[in-house]
């Protein structure tokens, strides 16, 4: 799976392709949306406004809305056990 982390006039855009399940990434965001996760600090839980996951197996890409940089969400996929359980 590659990720492609771009900032955007609303926060960050990260596209995923290759060997990516929409179901992982919508499971991802809902355990950072109850708490459930630890990758992001509470300050950048903070900044974010919304999240949400377009795109088929394959071709996910997840946009979040807020105050956020591109290195917060970098570094936050870095700890992402959904998406490192296979790396």
């Amino acid at each position: 799976m590659t990720r492609e982390v771009q900032q955007t006039a609303k926060g960050v855009k990260i596209s995923f392709t290759g060997d990516v399940q929409k179901q992982n990434i919508v499971k991802m965001v809902e355990n950072c949306a109850t708490g459930q996760c630890e990758c992001m600090s509470d300050d950048t839980k903070a900044k974010v406004k919304d999240m949400q996951v377009s795109g088929t197996d394959g071709v996910v890409e997840l946009e979040i809305s807020g105050d956020i940089e591109k290195s917060e969400i970098e570094e936050a996929l870095a700890k992402s056990k959904i998406l490192n359980k296979d790396v």
